[in-house]
C-alpha cells in the first residue's frame, strides 16, 4: 500500500510545533475598517451612519483600552484565542451538542469499491477499523506527514485529539479529556468501544503490541453482533449524550452516584480510541445522492453512538459508513484527512484484505453494563424523545452537481472555492430577495494552535454583482466586470483571514476582555447591525469547503432561519450537503440546492460568453 501521501520518513508529525509563529493580533483600526465594510450590505444609509458613529466612539474610548489588554495577553500566550475559543464556541454552550455542534457525514465512499451490499457490514467494518488503527499508529509514531501550504508547515496539534478523546459535560461548562500519547510520550489507551442495540462492548485493538488484523477484528465484531441479535436490547445509556448539556451533566453525576462501576465504564468509553457504532439502518445511497446517509450520520440512532466522543465510526447494515464527531477538540479537516486516508487505501486494495487469515486466540469482547434505576431509565426516555423531536425538524439534502467541476472552473482561471461561494450568494439573493450574511471557514493553522477565522463572503462587491445579475437591462460586460470585482474581493479577504488578519476573532477577543473585566457590554456589540451582519454567531449561511478530496460532511444551520452548507469540489462535480430547519417557513434546503445549480450554470455561462 502506498503511504506516500500520508506518511513521512523525513519529518516527524509534531516537529514544527515549537517553531510555529504565535497567533497575531490585528490592528484595531484595520479590524474596525473591515467590520464597517462587512456590515454595509445589510444597512440603510441611516443605519450605517449610526454604526459608523458607534464604531468611531468604540475606537476612541473603550476599544482602545480593550485592545491594549489583548496585546498584553498575546505577549504571554502563543495563541491568545485558544482557551477563549474553546470555551465560548464549544464548552460553555448549553444546547445539545449532538445536533447543534457535532459534524458528521458519509465515509468511506460509494464512488469506487464499496456500493451498498447486504451481508457485508461486519467484514467491511473490520477493514475500516483496521485502516483507522493504521492512521492512529501513524500519529502515535509521528510518521503522519505534516500538512503544509507550499513550504509552510501547518499546526498539527489537532491530530492529537481524534483518538482517545472525549468531551465531558459539566453543569455550567464542559471539559475535554484527552488520553492520547505518542510513542515517545508513553503508553496510550488501545481499546475500542463497540455499540450495538443500545449495548456497549470493549476489546483491545492490540495483541502482543501489534494491531490486530481485519480477520481478528471480524471475529470480535461477529461475537458482539451475535449476542446483540439474539438477545434483548440494552438500556441505551448513550442516548443521554444527546441531551441539553446541564441536564446530561446532572444525569451523569447521578449515574456515577448509584454505582462506582458506572464511573469505570464512563472512563473506559472516554479513553477508548474511538467508538464503532453498529447501526441497523440501511441508507441505500448512490454517488449522486448521499442524502439519507448524511441524515443518518447527523440524526441517527442515539443509543449506538457516544455524542461526546471525538470520533464515532458508524457502520450501517447495508455495508456503508458514516461518521459523527464532537467539534470541540478539532475541526473537520482532521476527519477529512482520516477519511481520505481510509478511502484511498480501500481503493488501492479494491476494499479487500490481502494479508494473513490466521486469527490468534483473543480474549472475547467484554460487555460494559451500566447499573441503572427507574430515574436513569426516565432520563434516557426523555433524552430520546427530545432528540427525536429536534432531529425530525432538521431537513438535509446531499447531492452531486455533475455538469462540471474544478477542471472546467480552473480552465476559466477562477478559484473553485470562490466560484461556489459567489454562487451561494446569488442563490440566497434570488431566493430571499436580500443579502445573506455568510460565514466561511478560513484556516489559521499556519500559527501555533491556530484553528479558524471567519471569512465573510457577503461583500459589497458580491451584492452588487448579484443585483447586476438579476437586472435584465445589464449587459454581459457589466455582469462580467461585477463578477471579477466580487471574485477579487473574496480572494483578498480569504488570504487575509488565513494570515491572521480577519476581524471576527479580534472583535470576539475584545468582547471577552470586557466580560472578564466586568465591564458593561460595549455598544458595538448591541448595535443592530452587529447581529444582522452575522456577528455573535448569527450567520444565515454557515458554510465550509471540506476540500478537493472524496470526503464530505454536514452541519446544522447556525440560526433558525438559516442554512448549513458543506461542499467538496472534484474535477468533474461539486457535491454539497445543505441543511435547514423544517419549522422555518422561509427556508428550504431542497429549493436552495436547485437554485444553486442554476447559479453555477449562470456563472459558467457568463464566463464562457465573455471568454474570461
Amino acid at each position: 500500500m502506498n503511504n506516500q501521501m500520508f506518511e513521512s520518513a523525513a519529518e516527524r508529525t509534531f516537529q514544527h510545533q515549537a517553531s510555529l509563529p504565535p497567533l497575531p493580533v490585528p490592528s484595531l483600526e484595520e479590524s474596525l475598517r473591515k467590520y464597517l465594510d462587512a456590515v454595509k450590505p445589510f444597512a440603510t444609509e441611516d443605519e450605517f451612519r449610526n454604526t459608523e458613529a458607534t464604531v468611531k466612539h468604540f475606537a476612541e474610548n473603550i476599544g482602545k483600552h480593550l485592545h491594549q489588554k489583548l496585546l498584553q495577553r498575546a505577549k504571554t500566550q502563543r495563541n491568545w484565542l485558544e482557551d477563549w475559543w474553546l470555551d465560548a464556541a464549544y464548552l460553555e454552550l448549553r444546547m445539545p451538542s449532538q445536533l447543534n455542534v457535532n459534524f458528521g457525514g458519509p465515509g468511506p465512499y460509494l464512488e469506487h469499491c464499496w456500493p451498498p451490499y447486504e451481508g457485508t457490514q461486519l467484514e467491511r467494518t473490520s477493514m475500516t477499523v483496521w485502516l483507522t488503527l493504521q492512521y492512529w499508529d501513524l500519529i502515535r509514531t509521528e510518521k503522519l506527514a505534516v500538512h503544509k501550504a507550499g513550504n509552510m508547515p501547518f499546526d498539527m496539534d489537532q491530530f492529537r485529539m481524534i483518538f482517545c478523546t472525549c468531551k465531558v459535560p459539566g453543569v455550567t461548562k464542559d471539559s475535554i479529556l484527552n488520553y492520547f500519547k505518542t510513542e515517545s510520550e508513553g503508553p496510550c489507551p488501545s481499546h475500542l468501544v463497540v455499540m450495538c442495540h443500545g449495548r456497549i462492548f470493549t476489546f483491545d485493538a492490540l495483541c502482543d503490541g501489534c494491531i490486530i488484523t481485519p480477520p481478528e477484528i471480524l471475529r470480535q465484531l461477529t461475537y458482539i453482533k451475535q449476542i446483540c441479535d439474539g438477545d434483548v436490547k440494552g438500556d441505551g445509556v448513550a442516548a443521554l449524550t444527546s441531551e441539553e448539556r446541564t441536564r446530561w451533566a446532572k444525569a451523569r453525576d447521578y449515574l456515577i452516584s448509584i454505582d462506582p462501576v458506572n464511573k469505570n465504564i464512563l472512563e473506559t468509553i472516554q479513553s477508548s480510541l474511538f467508538v464503532v457504532s453498529l447501526d441497523d439502518a440501511k441508507p441505500n445511497c448512490t454517488p449522486e445522492n448521499y442524502t439519507m446517509m448524511t441524515q443518518l450520520a447527523l440524526t441517527g440512532d442515539p443509543t449506538v453512538r457516544w455524542g461526546d466522543k471525538s470520533y464515532n465510526s458508524i457502520s450501517f447494515a447495508d455495508g456503508t459508513f458514516a461518521s459523527n464527531c464532537d467539534h470541540a477538540p478539532y475541526d473537520a479537516m482532521v476527519l477529512v484527512s482520516l477519511c481520505y486516508y481510509i478511502d484511498q487505501k480501500l481503493m488501492a486494495t479494491s476494499g479487500k484484505w490481502k494479508g494473513s487469515e490466521v486469527v490468534h486466540d483473543l480474549p472475547v469482547p467484554e460487555e460494559l453494563v451500566f447499573t441503572v434505576d427507574e430515574k436513569v431509565r426516565t432520563d434516557i426516555a426523555l433524552a430520546k424523545e427530545q432528540y427525536r423531536t429536534t432531529t425530525q425538524d432538521l431537513q438535509i439534502v446531499c447531492y452531486a452537481f455533475t455538469s462540471f467541476g474544478k477542471a472546467a472552473i480552473k480552465k476559466r482561471k477562477l478559484h473553485p472555492d470562490t466560484f461556489v461561494q459567489l454562487a451561494m450568494q446569488l442563490t440566497y439573493y434570488r431566493l430571499h430577495g436580500k443579502p445573506g450574511s455568510c460565514y466561511e471557514t478560513a484556516t489559521t493553522r499556519r500559527f501555533y494552535h491556530g484553528r479558524t477565522e471567519t471569512m465573510r463572503p457577503c461583500t459589497v462587491e458580491a451584492q452588487h454583482w448579484c443585483a447586476v445579475m438579476l437586472n435584465p437591462a445589464a449587459s454581459v460586460e457589466e455582469k462580467r466586470q461585477a463578477l471579477l470585482r466580487a471574485f477579487n474581493k473574496h480572494n483578498k479577504l480569504m488570504d487575509e483571514a488565513q494570515k491572521g488578519k480577519g476581524f471576527d476573532r479580534h472583535l470576539l477577543g475584545l468582547y471577552l476582555i470586557a466580560k472578564e473585566e466586568g465591564l458593561p457590554v460595549p455598544e458595538l456589540y448591541t448595535d443592530p447591525l452587529y447581529s444582522k451582519s452575522g456577528g455573535g454567531g448569527n450567520f444565515v449561511l454557515s458554510s465550509s469547503l471540506v476540500g478537493y478530496t472524496t470526503v464530505l460532511g454536514a452541519v446544522a444551520p447556525m440560526v433558525h432561519h438559516g442554512y448549513g452548507f458543506f461542499y467538496r469540489i472534484r474535477d468533474d462535480r461539486i457535491v454539497a450537503s445543505c441543511t435547514a430547519w423544517k419549522s422555518c417557513p422561509e427556508t428550504d434546503a431542497e429549493t436552495f440546492f436547485q437554485y444553486l445549480c442554476t447559479s453555477f450554470h449562470d456563472i459558467m455561462q457568463l464566463t464562457t460568453l465573455s471568454n474570461l
